[in-house]
């Protein structure tokens, strides 16, 4: 019981600052849905940790503007969400970052995600790639490694 109790405490991270606390989940890097790229050759074409930044922002503001899929994102901790995003990218790009964001399934429960919702975030994802000035083939690659989340995301 005392080791349970240990192992739960190790999992539990302080809730960073703005962001609304969450129960008690196991963290890994194995949350962020696939593995990462080998090399830092995808972290470059990201224009590295900056670049990541520069899109999680871009992404995150337009898709709560968009009348897609913005009512999705109300209520939500946006906080922990551009900052779980980042993570995951980075994670994904190789870029020497944690993720300490809950697996895809918990993450996404209860949001009712459609396929048109996923494919109108992709868009966005895509136009943030492009005003970063990501290749085509780095964000297709990159698209590639998000499309395996998909049956986790996609909840209707």
């Amino acid at each position: 019981m005392i080791l349970l109790a240990l192992l739960v405490l190790l999992q539990t991270a302080p809730t960073p600052t703005g962001e609304d606390p969450v129960a008690p989940y196991a963290m890994s890097d194995a949350n962020v849905g696939d593995g990462p790229f080998k090399g830092v050759a995808m972290l470059e074409a990201f224009h590295g940790v900056a670049g990541i930044d520069r899109i999680v922002d871009d992404l995150v503001k337009t898709s709560q503007a968009d009348p897609r899929i913005g009512d999705i994102f109300k209520g939500q901790d946006m906080i922990r969400l551009r900052r779980t995003l980042k993570e995951q990218f980075c994670v994904l790009l190789n870029g020497g970052c944690s993720y300490t964001g809950r697996d895809m399934a918990t993450a996404h429960k209860n949001l009712g995600i459609q396929t048109k919702d996923m494919n109108a975030l992709v868009e966005n994802l895509q136009a943030a790639m492009r005003h970063e000035g990501v290749t085509f083939p780095a964000q297709n690659a990159f698209l590639g490694k998000l499309a395996v989340m998909k049956p986790n995301v996609v909840t209707r």
